[in-house]
């Protein structure tokens, strides 16, 4: 990384977590945490307003799903970069991370240098994953991707009605399901009734319940 430094944003619900890592990373040369906030939402408008170099986007949020926040991030800012943090590697986290764009995807509980060395990675244009994330993913034609397929009732699902149960399972209407990824209504009730044959579900109760369970949305 140059000598400049790297501006940040911080998402995490716990706040002594927050605080001690947006302390810690303040502590760092070359490093501003330019925001430290509770929710994805927030992190939105934090990003839009200080146009960050990185965002460091916690999965397990509650509220806003982390991964439509990081498009919306994309969107209202699009120099940043997005790095996800989570306690747990997980397939379809990584899968979903890697759908949207991601440039890291790092394990909770890695010592404080392989953060350091993210952070200094993405903001120079490349991209950094856990060891143990990396070890999940092969070079495809497409890029970086899982090495194995979900192993689950998921497996049946496309790569669209995976991203629309998500949003199911975090609560958005079919409204707002079709604004956000530019579909008509009526198209994105169609993907619904195909979910819900696929899966043998026969609510967005059961919906979100199997989205959760199978780590295609946060809890």
């Amino acid at each position: 990384m140059t000598s400049m430094t790297a501006t940040i944003l911080l998402v995490d619900d716990q706040e002594m977590m927050r605080e001690a890592l947006a302390q810690h990373l303040a502590s760092q040369s070359g490093f501003e945490v330019v925001a430290s906030v509770s929710n994805h939402q927030s992190a939105i408008e934090a990003a839009e307003e200080h146009q960050p170099d990185v965002a460091l986007l916690d999965i397990e949020v509650p509220g806003l799903d982390c991964f439509v926040a990081a498009r919306e991030i994309a969107d209202k800012s699009p120099k940043t970069r997005i790095v996800f943090l989570s306690a747990f590697c997980r397939d379809a986290y990584i899968e979903q991370a890697l759908e949207v764009g991601t440039a890291g995807y790092i394990v909770k509980g890695e010592e404080p240098g392989v953060l350091h060395r993210a952070i200094e990675t993405v903001v120079g244009g490349g991209t950094y994953f856990s060891e143990e994330v990396e070890n999940r993913l092969v070079l495809g034609n497409d890029g970086l991707k899982v090495s194995e397929p979900l192993s689950t009732r998921a497996a049946s699902l496309t790569k669209r009605e995976r991203e629309i149960l998500r949003y199911i399972a975090v609560g958005m209407s079919k409204k707002e399901i079709a604004s956000l990824v530019d579909l008509s209504v009526r198209t994105v009730d169609a993907h619904v009734r195909n979910i819900m044959g696929k899966l043998d579900l026969h609510d967005r109760v059961e919906l979100a319940r199997f989205a959760i369970r199978e780590g295609l949305a946060p809890q």
